[in-house]
């Protein structure tokens, strides 16, 4: 019999725990939905759906063991009665089903925000390992290895230059497999130590001694459209109660739930100084940093005292390029995933789990990325663009 994939709850996203914190302290009656979407054209899934739901049957039998428990509980912001509640904790597979509808494959989760959050990050990573299995069986490791070496000689020679990229692993979703995800963890641990500053998987942080790395994600500003009094508010709704959890702590904001224009508008001088700094994950990275630059610079704050957070499709060359751009400006941090974790064979498979609802009601992304849009109410979407004055 195959090993299962996921092996541990811990084989996650540290944002994923971090909001899920949030939300039993903060909204544990809230109510939502999420719905997987593949961006690569002409997938078939459909010989790879019964081993899917297999791995979906075994995550729901995993529980925090006390060693895990026992790490998590040494992480400065993680709270003594999250850890209790995490003691009991158990996914519940009545919250996710799957089927081929089709062509489609379609997969959707619905229950207690607080019980299904921690679905996505395994879920994908499961569906990556159980395609490319099926597709790949045959893979050539070694490609990926030389592959591997050749983005550890970039960042090498941009050290001896003077531009020393600081990156963290954020591909546990995407990931080719579990085994070459850590493969990858291990090789920048030893061959860069001085760049590879962590990993956004809370179990390869346990065990490599490295530093968990995450905040929020999409969907706690996506929820706060349904949970917050008025649209138009609600990103500061969701910044206010990430600071009200965290106080001042696990501050980097993420920027592009409306647009980075509008999220600008809400970034005013009280979020700007509370805040560490900003996570962008789509548009173009260079406008998107000259814009928070320039936003730091109008509300007098020293830019070079704060964070940007590159995160979205990079590569090592474009990362490279963004740390030039802003050497000496601002404080460049790069989360690389798909290249890091998934540069093995062929095109990786683009695919999400999204948020679509959340009390009932539809909650939305508005992109600065063409193709990340993900909403099923399409009256939900226009109304969104004419509160955020969203082209």
């Amino acid at each position: 019999m195959t090993t299962p994939i996921i092996q541990s709850l811990l084989d996650t996203d540290l944002y994923k725990l971090t909001m899920m914190q949030g939300v039993l302290h903060q909204f544990p009656w809230a109510e939502v939905e999420y719905e997987f979407r593949c961006r690569n054209h002409g997938i078939d899934f459909a010989s790879v759906t019964d081993e899917v739901d297999r791995e979906l049957d075994h995550i729901c039998g995993l529980r925090f063991t006390e060693e895990e428990l026992e790490f998590l509980q040494g992480l400065r912001f993680i709270k003594r009665d999250f850890i209790e509640f995490l003691r009991l904790f158990q996914l519940n597979r009545k919250f996710i089903t799957s089927e081929m509808d089709g062509d489609d494959y379609v997969l959707k989760i619905k229950g207690p925000w607080l019980h299904t959050i921690l679905y996505e990050v395994p879920v994908l990573a499961i569906i990556n390992e159980v395609y490319f299995r099926h597709h790949h069986p045959h893979a050539d490791l070694a490609e990926g290895l030389a592959r591997l070496q050749t983005k550890i000689d970039l960042v090498k020679n941009a050290n001896a230059q003077g531009l020393p990229l600081k990156f963290s692993d954020f591909g546990t979703r995407r990931r080719f497999s579990r085994d070459w995800q850590e493969t990858v963890i291990k090789t920048l641990t030893e061959a860069i130590p001085e760049n590879f500053m962590g990993t956004s998987n809370i179990l390869y942080a346990w065990k490599y001694g490295l530093t968990p790395v995450g905040t929020m994600a999409h969907e706690w500003l996506m929820a706060s459209q349904a949970l917050g009094p008025r649209l138009v508010d609600s990103q500061k709704f969701a910044l206010e109660h990430w600071a009200q959890e965290y106080r001042g702590d696990l501050g980097i904001a993420l920027s592009d739930v409306a647009g980075f224009d509008a999220f600008l508008k809400d970034f005013d001088m009280y979020f700007a100084k509370l805040f560490d700094g900003c996570r962008h994950d789509s548009g173009d990275p260079i406008e998107w940093g000259e814009k928070l630059i320039s936003h730091y610079q109008k509300l007098r704050i020293d830019s070079t005292s704060k964070v940007g957070v590159f995160s979205d499709g990079l590569s090592f060359p474009k990362a490279l390029e963004i740390a030039r751009h802003f050497k000496d400006r601002l404080i460049t941090y790069f989360g690389i995933g798909t290249n890091l974790t998934n540069d093995v064979v062929g095109e990786p498979l683009q695919i999400v789990i999204k948020m679509t609802r959340c009390q009932g009601t539809p909650v939305a992304k508005l992109s600065d990325s063409p193709g990340k849009q993900m909403c099923d109410d399409q009256g939900y979407l226009a109304y969104m663009k004419r509160v955020f004055g969203k082209p």
